[in-house]
């Protein structure tokens, strides 16, 4: 009698070790944030296109569709996968310029060549506030995608002001941001890539302190964190 006893207990304890013990299965995927950043340099060079006047004006709703075919649904993958990835920043990133180019899209699919909307200055206000607050965020841990963030915002919040003052000195203002930010936004991509690619940072984006640790600190140290990460805690 006295061994299936000690056997049960051995099993009740070794149920009670288990129980204690919190596993966490993390998917490795590859990074979203280059093809969310050529989303952007896509979006942002049509629509400067359009606002300095490279683009016919009867071309506005071609314009819309390809904001919506394009930059919006590369940058809503790209927010989704950030999520997934634990980004925050670059998941929330992503999301709002997702679906300030969507509005975007749509409102110009919807009105007359050389109108302009309140409703959609308002929004692009709006999406300027939450892109800046954002890239101040950023620029803690990676200090180019925090300016381009930042870019993001000003351009935004010229293209609000035009739409709600109908001033073409706003529009032209918003096109050359627009074309600075597609080049900062097409460098940041490519910089991603070719780390990814080598394995190694050789076109640099200003990684700093959890930016850096992200790439070239070690497992424990990542990972140290993990049992407050969002999908991991009881509560978001």
């Amino acid at each position: 009698m006295l061994e299936p006893r000690a056997e049960g207990s051995a099993v009740d304890e070794a149920r009670r070790r288990m129980d204690g013990v919190a596993r966490v299965v993390v998917r490795p995927i590859a990074s979203p944030v280059a093809l969310g950043l050529y989303g952007l340099a896509a979006g942002t060079l049509v629509l400067a296109g359009q606002q300095l006047g490279w683009v016919d004006p009867g071309e506005r709703k071609p314009v819309a569709l390809i904001l919506v075919a394009f930059p919006f649904l590369a940058q809503f993958v790209a927010s989704l996968w950030s999520t997934l990835a634990r980004d925050g920043v670059a998941a929330t990133a992503m999301g709002v310029l997702a679906l300030t180019w969507l509005s975007t899209g749509l409102v110009q699919f919807n009105t007359p060549p050389g109108s302009t909307s309140d409703a959609l200055g308002l929004l692009l206000l709006f999406s300027s506030t939450a892109m800046a607050l954002t890239g101040v965020t950023a620029l803690q841990s990676k200090v180019l995608v925090g300016v381009i963030f930042l870019i993001a915002a000003t351009r935004f919040a010229l293209g609000g002001l035009h739409q709600l003052t109908a001033n073409e000195a706003w529009e032209n203002a918003a096109g050359i941001v627009g074309l600075v930010l597609f080049l900062l936004a097409i460098y940041a991509a490519f910089a991603g890539e070719i780390k990814d690619a080598q394995g190694r940072t050789v076109l640099p984006i200003g990684r700093r302190i959890k930016g850096r640790l992200a790439v070239d600190g070690s497992l424990a140290e990542q990972l140290k964190h993990a049992p407050n990460d969002p999908g991991v805690r009881q509560q978001l």
